[in-house]
């Protein structure tokens, strides 16, 4: 394409394209689009109008949802076929296209189940409306917290704006504020849902710099913000917002071996749980704790990952994730600086493979600690990088915390029980299930409507 492409803000009165423009570049730095960058005084506009907007019928909303999903996934929207779409995404965030095109299905996929699926959510003692019958007699319903919600949406990993098509379907009017590394995902869905039947005054996207960005989160009822452990720190006490950190997910290969007593009937699960999505989602696993000796466990890791080629994002057999040179040398040095005493299975003599483009591959790593309570096994990267360390009964649950996902190979009832009731643990896989595996109406962490939503008395006449 020999023209940027233009990707406006959507405001409650249609596209916008601001004089202020931030260029997107591939992976090679090569310019490929335009980003309207909105002023405050757009955002607070488009902020009140949303308020303003009178919620959708829940039915029409559910048919507005499937109706957009289907055509994110197949339609020509803003001027880009679906595989042009999935092109530039792979090209700008240097994400394998193989995970850009199931994460097309499954935004199709979640749309289209939203509605359904939110209401696992309910509480059993609750409806939905005050007209139910129930209400006669007194009874709960289930009502939003709020009416607005932002979203601080990031850039690592499309399928991530499939979980704020929930608070559509709950009713709430949503302004997205896209990641300027890849605008393109937020842009194609909001550009569908409006399309599908969403007015302007139900979804927004409004694209601005850092100044601007917090007035979008104080200008909303309740918002949910991705981020490091900088913004963990910054809303960790604000009731109204969401903080989305660093997944940090593990597996625990108990000396059991969940059943069958040999850990290497488990490789083929260890090393899709860290390798899949390229290594770039909070689902990847970070750290693999071993009841016994950690050595073979780690070895055969590193010999499995070592094998992954080296491709351009776009290429349909590529598997790992690409970056620009100068900001994957960064990533490098980074995770050869902390990686201090541990011992590298894979990835010591560097993890940056230059394509010679001004881009390069991402390659695994691995690493070896010789503590459960190593430091090393809290770092998470976006590209496989994985610390296997030692774990014994005696550890507990400790090194194991602070965790949005951890498979646990193991037959330990007791245990189990430990994980399961830990509250820093999102979510328990018990057995031979990889740490990446979700699912629709499945909780991911916790479920997004228990945040949105609350439950309250009615009795009426």
């Amino acid at each position: 394409m020999s023209e940027l492409i233009q990707l406006d803000a959507l405001g409650p009165n249609g596209a916008y394209r601001a004089s202020n423009r931030r260029t997107v570049t591939d992976v090679t730095g090569a310019p490929v689009a335009e980003l309207s960058l909105v002023p405050q005084l757009f955002v607070q506009r488009g902020m009140a109008a949303l308020r303003k907007a009178p919620a959708m019928p829940a039915d029409e909303r559910a048919a507005a949802l499937e109706r957009a999903g289907h055509a994110f996934a197949t339609a020509t929207i803003g001027g880009l076929s679906v595989e042009d779409y999935q092109h530039m995404v792979s090209r700008v965030s240097g994400i394998p296209i193989s995970v850009v095109r199931a994460a097309t299905t499954a935004i199709a996929r979640s749309a289209a189940e939203v509605c359904r699926a939110a209401q696992n959510a309910r509480p059993d003692g609750a409806v939905n409306d005050w007209r139910d019958p129930l209400t006669r007699q007194g009874h709960a319903i289930w009502t939003r917290r709020g009416d607005v919600l932002a979203v601080h949406a990031p850039g690592n990993e499309p399928e991530v704006h499939t979980l704020w098509l929930e608070a559509l379907a709950l009713g709430y009017k949503v302004a997205v504020r896209p990641s300027q590394r890849e605008p393109f995902t937020p842009h194609r869905l909001i550009s569908a849902l409006r399309e599908a039947g969403f007015g302007a005054d139900q979804v927004v996207l409004l694209p601005t710099d850092h100044s601007v960005a917090d007035e979008i989160v104080r200008a909303a009822d309740l918002a949910m913000v991705y981020g490091g452990e900088s913004v963990m720190k910054k809303y960790r006490n604000d009731v109204t917002v969401l903080p989305q950190g660093p997944g940090r997910s593990k597996i625990l290969l108990s000396g059991d071996g969940g059943g069958d007593g040999d850990w290497r009937s488990h490789v083929n699960t260890i090393v899709d749980s860290v390798s899949d999505y390229g290594g770039m989602a909070c689902v990847n696993t970070t750290a693999v704790f071993v009841e016994g000796d950690p050595t073979p466990v780690a070895e055969a890791i590193a010999e499995r990952l070592s094998e992954l080629p080296s491709l351009p994002p776009e290429d349909a057999r590529a598997v790992l994730p690409v970056q620009p040179l100068d900001s994957a040398k960064t990533m490098e040095k980074y995770l050869l600086d902390h990686a201090g005493d541990a011992t590298a299975r894979l990835g010591g003599d560097g993890v940056v493979d230059d394509l010679g483009d001004g881009s390069a591959v991402m390659r695994p790593a691995v690493f070896q600690v010789e503590r459960s309570d190593a430091p090393q096994t809290g770092i998470e990267l976006g590209f496989p990088c994985v610390w296997v360390a030692p774990w014994s009964q005696a550890d507990g649950v400790v090194p194991l915390k602070n965790t949005l996902v951890l498979t646990a190979i193991t037959c330990d009832e007791a245990l189990i029980d430990r994980l399961v009731n830990e509250p820093t643990i999102s979510n328990v896989y018990i057995g031979d299930h990889p740490t990446y595996w979700m699912r629709p109406g499945i909780p991911h962490d916790s479920y997004l409507a228990d945040f949105l939503m609350r439950s309250k008395a009615v009795i009426r006449d």
